[in-house]
C-alpha cells in the first residue's frame, strides 16, 4: 500500500498533485461522449467509428474510472466489446456492478491479470468463463463477495463442481471458497502465491500443494482446520512467506497444545521464511523459554545463549536471522508487546509503528483492517500519534478499499473525525481536504440506513469551512443532509446536526445553488419538519433552524417563495405565532423569511388579505429581538405598499393607517442598532428608494440603508457604491415628493459612503 498522503517540502499535508496522463484520464471520465455515443434504447455506450484505443489506455481507463467514483457497470463495459478495436490486459474490478455478461466482455481480451471485489452481480454461474477463457490468465483474485467458486445457490451445502483450468497462474487468491478435493492444483505448476484466506478446508488436503515446484507464498488467514494440516506445509520448502494467523481465537482455532514445539517446528523446516503471521494465535508461547522448548541440538553454552535472546521461543532459531516482517497482532499472551523480537517489521497493538505495519499488512482484511482503525481511533482520541501523514492514508485507503463493509466505514469515520479536529487540520492541502470529504461522502452513501455512519460523517464535516471546501460535492452533499434531516429520529442528534449543516450552506452559497435546494426539496422537507411539531407542540431547535433554512434558500430565489406559499407555509407561520408566541429566534427568521417573499412582486398579491396585514401590523410594535422583527414587519409592508392604492384589497386595516404606523415604528428604532442580518443585493432596497408615490416605503428604504452603512461600513459602503446606490440616493434628495426626514437619512448615507471610501482614495493617490 503506497502512501499518497505525503508530508510535503513546505511542512504541509497534501496528496501528490495528478499528472497530465491522470487528469486526462478524468477529463475521459467526465466526458464519455468523447469517444462513444449512448444508445437512447438502453442507455449502452458505443465506441464511436474511427476510435481505436491501444491496451495501456484501455487498462487505465478503467482504473481510473473506478478511481473517481465511478462503478463499473455493463453498460461502460460496451465500450469494450470490440477486440480489435480496444485491448485490456489487466482488470481490477471492486464495488461494481457488473453482470456476468459484462465479465464475459472483459475475459474475451484474453485478461493476464483479474481481480475483483465486493462484485455482487457476478454469480456462480459465470464459473464456466474461467474455463474457457483462464487459459491467459497469470494472476486471479476472487476477493469478497466475488460469487465464481460458491456455492451453487445460498442454501445448498455442495460447493460447485469445477476444475480450475487455470494452466499458467502465478498468482491465486480465493476468499470464502469452500476447498473440496476435486480441486486440484497439481496443474499449476507456475504458482507462486496462493492466498486462501476465510477458506473452509472441507476434504482438502494442503499435501496438494508439495507438487506446486514455486509456491513462495502461502495465506492461510482464517482457514480452518489447520492444526492437522501443518505437516504438510513443513514439506513446503521454498516458502517465503506464510501466514496462519486467524482474526479472533475466541472459538478455539488458533490455540495449539504444544505452542513452542509447533513454532519450532515450522521454523526448522521451513528456514527460507522471510514473513511470518501469527497473529490470534498462542504460537508466540506464553513468552517463558523452557529448555523444552529450546533446540534440543544446542550443545554448547553459546547456543545455550543464542536462544535466550528472544522472548518469543519457537523463533529462537531466528535471533541472528531476524523475519522481514511478524504478524502478532492480538496473539496469546500479548506477545507484540514483548521486548526481544527477532523480527523487523511487527504487526500488532502495542504502539503506533506496530498498529500501522498491521494497517500496511492487512489491507484487504476488512474485519480484522476495522479493529486496526479502532486502534488508531483510540491515539488520535488521546492524541498520542505522531506519524499523522501514515495514519491518514491508511485510514482513507482502509474506507476507499472497503466500501461497502459497514463498520469498516463507522471505525473509519470516527477516526477521521480526531484527525480533522486535530492540531494538524490547518496543514491539509486541497487535494487532501477534497480526498477526506469525498471518502465520507461515499461511506455516508453506501450506509445512508445506519446513523452512527451518518453522525461521524456529519460531525467530520463540521470541522471543515463551510461551504468552501465541500463545493466541490456540493450536490451530494446536499442529498446526503436532506436524507439526515427527513429519514432519521425525529428529534434525533442525527437530525439536528444535519439540518446544522444543511443550513449553514444554504446561508452561504449563490442563487444557482438555493435553486438546486430548492429543486431537491429543500423548502418542503423544512415544511414537513415544522407541520410535525405543530402538530405535537414542540418547539426546539430544529423548528427553529427549519425557519432560518428557509429564510436561507428564499433569499432572492423567487421560486423558493412560491414553492414556500404553496406548501402551506403562511398557514403555518400563523400556527407558529399562536404555539409559540414568545420565541424570539422563531419569530424572527419568520418575518426574515417574508421579507424575501414581499421583495417578489408577482408573489406579493397572496400576502393581501385582512389577517395577514393585521399581523404585519401589530408586528410593527415587537421589540422581539431588538428592533430585528419591527424592521422586518415594516419591510413586508413597505413592499406591498409599494404596488399602489390599487394594490391594496382590502378595506381594514386601511393603507393609509398601515403606514402612519409603520413610520411610527421606524422613528422609534435607533440608527446604530446592530443587525442579525445579511445582505448579498440592495436591488430589493433601492428599488423601495425609487417608490415617490409612497413616500413611507422610501423612509424604510433609506432608514435600512443609514443603518447598514452606519454599523457595518465596510461591507454595505461599498455596496451601495457598487449598485449606484449614490446616484440614486442623490435623484431622491433633488425630488420634490419625499419630506424632510427621508431626504436627511438620505444624506446621512451619502456622507457616510464618502467617509468611507475617501480613505482608501487617499492610499490609492
Amino acid at each position: 500500500m503506497s502512501c499518497k498522503v505525503r508530508l510535503m517540502e513546505d511542512g504541509s499535508l497534501d496528496e501528490e498533485p495528478l499528472t497530465l496522463k491522470e487528469i486526462a484520464y478524468q477529463k475521459l471520465c467526465n466526458n464519455l461522449d468523447i469517444i462513444s455515443s449512448c444508445r437512447p434504447d438502453n442507455n449502452q455506450r458505443l465506441l464511436n467509428a474511427g476510435i481505436v484505443l491501444p491496451n495501456e489506455i484501455c487498462d487505465g481507463f478503467l482504473e481510473n474510472y473506478q478511481r473517481f467514483n465511478r462503478p463499473l457497470d455493463d453498460n461502460v463495459i460496451k465500450l469494450f466489446e470490440d477486440t480489435q478495436r480496444t485491448s485490456l490486459k489487466i482488470v481490477n474490478l471492486r464495488n461494481s456492478t457488473l453482470s456476468s455478461r459484462g465479465l464475459e466482455t472483459l475475459m474475451r481480451h484474453k485478461l493476464f491479470a483479474l481481480s475483483m471485489w465486493y462484485c455482487d452481480m457476478i454469480t456462480v454461474n459465470s464459473h464456466h468463463l474461467l474455463a474457457h477463457y483462464g487459459d491467459s490468465l497469470r494472476s486471479l483474485e476472487l476477493g469478497i463477495s466475488s460469487h465464481l467458486l460458491q456455492y451453487a445457490e445460498p442454501n445448498e451445502k455442495e460447493p460447485v463442481d469445477f476444475q480450475l483450468t487455470c494452466p499458467h497462474l502465478r498468482r491465486l487468491v480465493l476468499n470464502g471458497v469452500v476447498m473440496h478435493h476435486r480441486l486440484q492444483f497439481a496443474h499449476l505448476h507456475d504458482l507462486g502465491h496462493l492466498d486462501l484466506t476465510s477458506c473452509v478446508l472441507a476434504n482438502f488436503s494442503l499435501e496438494a500443494l508439495v507438487m506446486l515446484p514455486n509456491l513462495h507464498t502461502l495465506i492461510l488467514f482464517n482457514v480452518w482446520p489447520i492444526a492437522n494440516q501443518l505437516h504438510a506445509i513443513c514439506c513446503l520448502r521454498r516458502l517465503c512467506t506464510l501466514d496462519i494467523s486467524i482474526s479472533s481465537s475466541g472459538n478455539g482455532h488458533g490455540t495449539y497444545d504444544l505452542p513452542d514445539q509447533t513454532l519450532e517446528m515450522l521454523m526448522d523446516n521451513l528456514r527460507h521464511l522471510t514473513h511470518l503471521d501469527i497473529s490470534g494465535t498462542n504460537l508466540a508461547g506464553n513468552g517463558v523459554a523452557t529448555k523444552e522448548s529450546t533446540n534440543a541440538n544446542a550443545n554448547t553454552k553459546m547456543e545455550q545463549q543464542h536462544f535466550a535472546l528472544t522472548d518469543i521461543p519457537g523463533l529462537a532459531s531466528r535471533t541472528q536471522r531476524p523475519l522481514q516482517f511478524l504478524g502478532l497482532y492480538h496473539t496469546a499472551h500479548w506477545a507484540c508487546k514483548r521486548h526481544d523480537i527477532p523480527a523487523l517489521e511487527v504487526a500488532g497493538d502495542t504502539n503506533e509503528q506496530q498498529i500501522l505495519t498491521a494497517a500496511r499488512y492487512y489491507h484487504d482484511r476488512p474485519v480484522l483492517l476495522t479493529r486496526v482503525l479502532n486502534d488508531l481511533y483510540h491515539l488520535f482520541r488521546f492524541e498520542n500519534c505522531k506519524d499523522i501523514h501514515t495514519a491518514l492514508d491508511a485510514v482513507l485507503s482502509a474506507m476507499d478499499r472497503h466500501l461497502k463493509f459497514k463498520h469498516m466505514q463507522i471505525s473509519g469515520s470516527a477516526t477521521l473525525f480526531y484527525i480533522v479536529k486535530g492540531r494538524e487540520r490547518s496543514k491539509f492541502g486541497t487535494l487532501l481536504r477534497n480526498h477526506i470529504i469525498r471518502t465520507l461522502l461515499n461511506g455516508m452513501e453506501m450506509h445512508h440506513t445506519d446513523d452512527t455512519m451518518l453522525r461521524n460523517g456529519y460531525l467530520t464535516l463540521t470541522q471543515f469551512h463551510m461551504p468552501a471546501d465541500v463545493l466541490f460535492e456540493y450536490e451530494r452533499l446536499i442529498k446526503i443532509l436532506l436524507h439526515g434531516v427527513s429519514e432519521t429520529e425525529q428529534e434525533g442528534f442525527v437530525q439536528r446536526i444535519a439540518i446544522y449543516l444543511l443550513n449553514t450552506l444554504a446561508c452561504q452559497v449563490d442563487g444557482r445553488q438555493k435553486l438546486f435546494l430548492g429543486e431537491l426539496g429543500v423548502v418542503n422537507t423544512m415544511l414537513t419538519l415544522i407541520k410535525d411539531r405543530l402538530t405535537r407542540s414542540v418547539f426546539d431547535d430544529v423548528m427553529e433552524v427549519a425557519w432560518s433554512t428557509m429564510w436561507n434558500v428564499t433569499d432572492e430565489t423567487a421560486i423558493n417563495c412560491k414553492r414556500f406559499l404553496d406548501g402551506r407555509g403562511m398557514e403555518y407561520f400563523l400556527k407558529c405565532l399562536h404555539t409559540f408566541p414568545d420565541r424570539d429566534e422563531l419569530l424572527r427568521n419568520m418575518m426574515g423569511l417574508l421579507g424575501n417573499v414581499a421583495e417578489v412582486k408577482w408573489l406579493r398579491p397572496k400576502l393581501m388579505t385582512q389577517e395577514f396585514i393585521e399581523v404585519f401590523a401589530r408586528l410593527l410594535d415587537s421589540l422581539s429581538d431588538g428592533i430585528e422583527v419591527s424592521y422586518n414587519a415594516a419591510g413586508v409592508l413597505a413592499h406591498i405598499a409599494s404596488d399602489g392604492a390599487n394594490a391594496w384589497t382590502i378595506k381594514s386595516p386601511s393603507r393609509e393607517h398601515v403606514l402612519q404606523r409603520m413610520v411610527a415604528a421606524i422613528e422609534r428604532w435607533n440608527i446604530k442598532s446592530e443587525r442579525n442580518i445579511n445582505y448579498r443585493s440592495f436591488e430589493p432596497i433601492l428599488s423601495l428608494v425609487r417608490c415617490y408615490e409612497t413616500p413611507q416605503c422610501q423612509h424604510w428604504a433609506v432608514w435600512a440603508l443609514a443603518n447598514l452603512t452606519q454599523v457595518y461600513p465596510e461591507k454595505y459602503c461599498q455596496l451601495v457604491e457598487q449598485e449606484n446606490g449614490i446616484q440614486i440616493l442623490n435623484e431622491l434628495i433633488e425630488h420634490e415628493s419625499p419630506y424632510c426626514e427621508i431626504k436627511r437619512i438620505a444624506r446621512l448615507v451619502i456622507e457616510q459612503c464618502d467617509s468611507g471610501s475617501g480613505s482608501e482614495r487617499m492610499v490609492e493617490g
